[in-house]
């Protein structure tokens, strides 16, 4: 009898010390909030080249860990396709993502277009927006896989696709500015009307938002002061679960487009950046803790100086006019094949074949595509136009081959992708602005850190990459990376 009362006893204790020891096993520390800030067109020797003042980029800085050799490992080097490449850890070969626009089914479409769905917010008969485009997950999607849906995330930024790919397939909301109606807005992807606090975040900044945010410093202002909103009124890191905040500043790069890199207008909007960077850090430390978020700063590519700038100081420069090219070489397949337009379209230096032209007159493709390559590198600005399909076949290096690889998905990226000789870009040499888009290294190496939750301040000079980003952060959380991600955590 008392035997049998102490096996009892023994299954008791037992069981509760299996339980204990699974409960806390089940516990896995992590931040209470993740932010992910991209900075548009934002080159990487930007981190030295300014002088910075107190709490922003200083701030980073010092108490940071820097990845100094950072590189974009595909082409072409874009906004939608690197703030994709950044929050899925993987590349447009693979997340699908191949451009700012590309064909789905024959069709010219952006990154994030939906027909499906139409605006919320501003004037609600724009066409819709939403993820969908993007087939992979990303950091936020496997947040919320490993906490069984109760992470929470929002996205901001003045570009439409820089604030619905970086936050995922599953928001709580994500957020971008229609100029037309001067207000921040959304889709009915996300939900069916505006919350109140961005309804009356719009009314009550009215007259901000009506000046030029693409290129003053007023539109990384109203982009943190929204973030900041969220943060507020979504009650991110406040949660059972960790939550996510993607932020990206977009009139870095718009601003450039148009007055090329470190112009007084690029100047002034970098200084501002500065100060609203050392702003939301204050913020974040009185609301969420230093030591209870991880944040890490990046840029979705860099930019090549203007023409202008370097020809003016005898160092090599280029332009090299896409429209330009289509017709150029259109008329020499014109004259070569009697058809017209046999080249379709032009989107980001990949070039798309007319399949339908080439079906009627009944030509032979292989012919075709030979006589499209050749005639696109006719320019002395172009090194090479491939036929992506049969790249390997072409005696050019092997990193270029893996970058072309890499960016290009099939049935949505151009069938010929033309390689500018380094340093050249598209545009025309009268253009004051700055371009990217090519393999460069002022395209593609771009700055990286990590700064916060469990980061210990320091800096290495070893190769890193894009995809390495959301690989880092997946690995420091104790989650599973997203599930195309190709990257390789940074920290051992």
């Amino acid at each position: 009898m008392i035997n049998r009362l102490f096996d009892k006893i023994k299954i008791v204790v037992l069981t509760a010390l299996f339980v204990t020891t699974v409960s806390a096993a089940g516990q896995v520390e992590r931040p209470k909030l993740v932010v992910g800030l991209v900075v548009d067109q934002m080159r990487w020797d930007y981190l030295y080249n300014y002088q910075w003042g107190e709490g922003g980029f200083k701030t980073l800085l010092q108490d940071g860990y820097l990845c100094n050799n950072t590189i974009i490992d595909y082409v072409p080097t874009v906004t939608a396709a690197g703030h994709a490449s950044i929050y899925t850890g993987t590349t447009p070969a693979i997340h699908g993502i191949a451009g700012n626009n590309f064909m789905i089914h024959g069709k010219n479409v952006t990154s994030v277009q939906d027909d499906s769905e139409r605006g919320v917010g501003g004037n609600e008969k724009t066409r819709g927006k939403s993820p969908r485009n993007l087939i992979t997950t990303t950091i936020a999607d496997q947040l919320q896989l490993a906490t069984n849906f109760k992470s929470r995330t929002v996205g901001i930024a003045l570009k439409d696709r820089a604030a619905i790919l970086p936050s995922g397939h599953h928001p709580v909301g994500a957020y971008w500015f229609d100029k037309g109606s001067a207000s921040f807005v959304t889709s009915t992807y996300y939900m069916d009307k505006l919350p109140n606090w961005v309804a009356d975040f719009n009314k009550k900044h009215h007259d901000e938002l009506s000046t030029d945010l693409n290129n003053l410093p007023m539109g990384a202002i109203m982009t943190f002061a929204l973030a900041e909103q969220a943060l507020i009124n979504e009650n991110l890191g406040r949660g059972e679960a960790t939550d996510m905040l993607t932020i990206s500043v977009s009139n870095t790069d718009m601003c450039s487009h148009y007055y090329g890199t470190h112009s007084p207008k690029v100047d002034s909007i970098y200084w501002q950046l500065d100060r609203e960077i050392a702003h939301f850090i204050q913020v974040l430390d009185e609301r969420i803790g230093r030591g209870n978020y991880l944040l890490f700063l990046s840029a979705d590519h860099g930019g090549t100086h203007s023409y202008p700038r370097m020809t003016s100081h005898g160092l090599p420069s280029g332009c090299w006019h896409n429209p330009d090219a289509l017709v150029a070489a259109n008329e020499v397949l014109k004259e070569r094949f009697g058809v017209d337009k046999l080249l379709k379209e032009e989107m980001e230096y990949t070039f798309y074949l007319n399949h339908d032209a080439i079906l009627s007159a009944r030509l032979n493709y292989d012919e075709v595509m030979r006589a499209a390559c050749m005639a696109l590198e006719e320019p002395e600005e172009i090194q090479w136009a491939i036929d992506v399909a049969n790249i390997d076949s072409y005696p050019i290096p092997t990193i270029l081959k893996e970058r072309i690889k890499l960016g290009y998905f099939p049935n949505r990226s151009g069938e010929i992708y033309v390689v500018p000789r380094t340093g050249v870009y598209a545009g025309k040499t009268e253009w004051a602005g700055s371009n990217h888009g090519s393999w460069s290294q002022s395209d593609s190496h771009i700055p990286l850190i990590f700064m916060g939750w469990h980061i210990t301040p320091g800096e290495t000079s070893r190769l890193t990459h894009m995809t390495d980003i959301a690989a880092t952060v997946c690995a420091m959380l104790h989650i599973q990376a997203p599930n195309g991600c190709i990257g390789t955590p940074v920290f051992p």
